[in-house]
């Protein structure tokens, strides 16, 4: 089992951002923050799915146009030196918190090439109130530090030397899925959400 740590100097924002991703465990190290919009969130762009439907087409898509929001973050790793083959279940495991009730986190792991082209390899996402069970909801409460595990599901991917590994973090994978609102209501109760820490 390989293990990888989400590092920054605060500034993850972007895929020009200083985030982070290599072996080297966290010491104290300032934290990331981005504002989600439900009126303006993180579009889908690939991923697992079926055939193309609503012009939107899965399977491996360049991020490029994704990762320059301000509302994603951006772990890279150096250039592999190596051929890495990544196989088996894959999962993030995230400490996170939020100043709203409800929220949604949002990963995928990317392979970035030379050239700066990046591709999803596998994503996956959690609704914070169903974070440990589908069967009770369990509410956020203002700034308390949860832990999210978000399964990126079954992957079998050899990323070559040269290129980088990157995990994308966001609030919305949308449309694939609904919007959270931010309020904790029922999906589809909320005509307008509330922008969110």
């Amino acid at each position: 089992m390989e293990r990888f740590f989400l590092h920054s100097h605060g500034g993850a924002n972007s895929c020009s951002g200083n985030g982070l991703l290599n072996r080297d465990e966290p010491r104290q190290e300032p934290v990331d923050t981005y504002v989600y919009n439900p009126l303006h969130p993180v579009p889908t762009a690939g991923g697992r799915g079926g055939v193309a439907e609503n012009g939107f087409l899965y399977g491996p898509v360049d991020q490029g146009y994704v990762a320059r929001r301000s509302d994603v973050l951006c772990f890279t790793t150096p250039e592999l030196k190596e051929d890495l083959e990544v196989t088996g279940p894959l999962e993030l495991h995230l400490f996170v918190s939020s100043s709203c009730r409800d929220t949604d986190f949002a990963a995928k792991l990317v392979d970035v090439y030379p050239d700066g082209r990046a591709y999803n390899v596998a994503d996956g996402i959690v609704r914070a109130k169903y974070r440990n069970s589908f069967n009770r909801s369990e509410l956020l409460q203002k700034g308390e530090i949860v832990e999210f595990v978000i399964r990126l599901g079954h992957v079998s991917q050899l990323i070559r030397a040269g290129h980088s590994i990157r995990i994308d973090i966001a609030s919305s994978n949308f449309p694939t899925f609904g919007r959270n609102m931010k309020t904790g209501n029922p999906i589809g109760e909320d005509a307008e959400g509330t922008p969110a820490l």
